[in-house]
């Protein structure tokens, strides 16, 4: 099987505020670049817009609103860390269940500033970390069965 890499880029247009020392802070917009990297690891063919279609649909409900008053942000204090946090456990189930893996994600709130989550490394990522062992296996195990014996004797 040939394990199928993508980037996806998203963007989100929505306005904030979040509260530092006890103080809630302005109301501000953001246009957040939300960046995917994502394996398949099914075998059958999926369209990019399926992928597209689901990311769009986690994101819908913040679209163009404050996010503030939406769950969870409405409790959860809606910094660039927590708001990459929940779109990455969303985005990562979501497309787990259609057969993908998230590698990476990256939300930036300006041009200058991202959020990283590399989702391999994710110490709380409900088991995910045997499914990646297994795909690096497999990939590991493909590139080396594509190599003659003689070029693997010189490794």
């Amino acid at each position: 099987m040939r394990y199928s890499q993508y980037k996806y880029k998203f963007y989100l247009n929505a306005n904030h505020s979040i509260t530092l020392n006890d103080k809630m802070g302005q109301v501000h917009p953001h246009t957040w670049e939300i960046m995917i990297d994502i394996v398949k690891i099914i075998e059958e063919f999926v369209p990019f817009y399926v992928v597209e279609k689901t990311i769009d649909t986690i994101l819908a409900p913040y679209q163009d609103k404050y996010i503030n008053e939406i769950e969870p942000f409405n409790e959860l204090n809606p910094t660039l860390e927590n708001i990459s946090e929940y779109f990455k456990d969303c985005i990562e189930e979501q497309l787990k269940q259609e057969g993908w893996l998230l590698l990476r994600m990256e939300i930036s709130e300006t041009p200058a500033r991202s959020y990283v989550i590399d989702a391999i490394y994710d110490s709380d990522n409900n088991g995910i970390n045997d499914i990646y062992e297994n795909v690096d296996e497999k990939i590991i195990e493909e590139k080396l069965n594509g190599v003659k014996a003689s070029e693997v004797e010189e490794i």
